[in-house]
C-alpha cells in the first residue's frame, strides 16, 4: 500500500467508506448520507486511488469488501465514533432519537428480549429503530469488531473465557460483556412419545433419534461435547439452525431436541411438547450481552444496553434459572 498524506486526506471519503462497509450497498449508503449514488461511487474511487487498494467488488445486489477494507474499517469506525462524540457531548434523549441499532441474537433470546424491548422503544424512543440478525456463531466477536452489530446477546462461554485470560494479563480487552440471566437446557419431544413417559436414561437417550440445532450448522454442539467426555454419543439425523424450528419438527416427529426451557412457551407447540431432564451432566447456560470497547462511551449505546436489561427483566429472567 502506498503511504498517504494525511494532512490532505478529506475526511469525508472515510465516512463514505465507513457506510458503505456497513451497508455493503452504495445505494442503500447514498441514502444514508443524502448523498447520491454517483457521489459515492466518486468518493470511493478517490479513496481507492489514495490507498491503492480496490476496497469493495460489486457482488450481487451489493459489494463485498477486500481482506484490506477489512482490516480498516474497524480503525476507521472506531475513529470516527470517537470524533463524533467529541463534536456533539450530552446526554442521549430517547425522545428524539433517530438512532438505528442493530443487535445478533438466536430467536429463542429474540422471542423474550426484543417484546420487552419494543414497549420500551414504544413508550420512550418513538423514533429509533432497531435490526435484529441472527445469530450464526458462539463468537460474535468479528461482527462486533466491523460495526455491523451494536450488540451480540447469547452464550459465548469461549470469548468470555478468553476475556477473563486478557484481563489476568493485565490488557485491556476490546470486548466487554455483562451477564443477563441464567438459562436451563431439557430435553423435549411429542408429548406422546415413549420416552416422556418415564425418567430418561442415558442410553435411552443415546439411542434415541436426535434434532440438533446448531447456529454454525456443524453438527456437533455441547451436548455431544458432554458426551465425548463420557464416551457416548448420540444419533443427530436433522440439524436445523432455529430453535423455533426444533419445536414445530419434534412436536410432530419422534425426534428428540434440546430447548432452552425459558422458550417453550414461545414455540407455539407448548402443549405438544413434554420435557424431560437431560440425563448428563452439563455446563450451566449463562446468556450474555457483549460489545465493542470504542462504543463503551457512546450514550446512545449505553441507553440501549440499560434497555435490554429492562426488557430482560421484564420477561421474568434476570438473576434466576430460567
Amino acid at each position: 500500500m502506498q503511504k498517504v498524506n494525511f494532512r490532505t486526506l478529506d475526511l469525508n471519503l472515510l465516512r463514505v467508506f465507513d457506510e458503505v462497509m456497513a451497508e455493503r450497498s452504495l445505494t442503500r449508503a447514498a441514502h444514508n448520507l443524502a448523498l447520491s449514488q454517483p457521489a459515492v461511487s466518486n468518493a470511493l474511487r478517490r479513496l481507492r486511488v489514495l490507498l491503492d487498494d480496490e476496497l469493495v467488488r460489486r457482488s450481487g445486489y451489493g459489494v463485498e469488501p477486500t481482506p484490506y477494507a477489512l482490516q480498516l474499517w474497524p480503525a476507521v469506525r472506531e475513529a470516527l465514533q470517537r470524533l463524533r462524540e467529541s463534536l456533539a457531548p450530552g446526554p442521549f434523549e430517547p425522545a428524539r432519537a433517530q438512532d438505528a441499532f442493530v443487535l445478533a441474537m438466536a430467536d429463542a433470546t429474540a422471542s423474550k428480549v426484543i417484546p420487552g424491548l419494543v414497549a420500551i422503544l414504544d413508550a420512550e424512543a418513538p423514533g429509533v429503530t432497531l435490526r435484529v440478525l441472527p445469530l450464526t456463531t458462539r463468537d460474535p466477536r468479528p461482527l462486533l469488531d466491523g460495526g455491523g452489530v451494536d450488540l451480540a446477546i447469547g452464550y459465548f462461554p469461549g470469548v468470555l473465557a478468553e476475556l477473563g485470560a486478557t484481563h489476568l494479563q493485565e490488557q485491556v480487552p476490546r470486548f466487554l460483556w455483562r451477564r443477563l440471566y441464567h438459562g436451563r437446557y431439557v430435553v423435549a419431544m411429542r408429548r406422546g412419545h415413549p420416552l416422556a413417559q418415564a425418567p430418561l436414561t442415558l442410553d435411552a437417550y443415546c439411542a434415541a433419534r436426535h434434532l440438533l440445532v446448531s447456529f454454525s450448522g456443524r453438527p456437533f454442539g455441547f451436548v455431544d461435547e458432554a458426551l465425548a467426555a463420557l464416551s457416548r454419543r448420540r444419533r443427530i439425523v436433522l440439524t436445523v439452525n432455529q430453535f423455533f424450528t426444533a419445536g414445530q419438527v419434534v412436536a410432530s416427529s419422534d425426534l428428540l431436541t434440546v430447548l432452552p426451557q425459558h422458550f417453550l412457551s414461545a414455540t407455539g407447540h407448548a402443549e405438544a411438547l413434554a420435557t424431560q431432564p437431560l440425563p448428563l451432566p452439563v455446563p450451566p447456560v449463562h446468556v450474555d450481552m457483549l460489545w465493542h470497547r470504542g462504543t463503551e462511551g457512546s450514550a446512545a449505546q449505553r441507553w440501549l444496553r440499560a434497555a435490554v436489561q429492562r426488557a430482560v427483566a421484564a420477561a421474568g429472567l434476570e438473576a434466576r434459572d430460567a
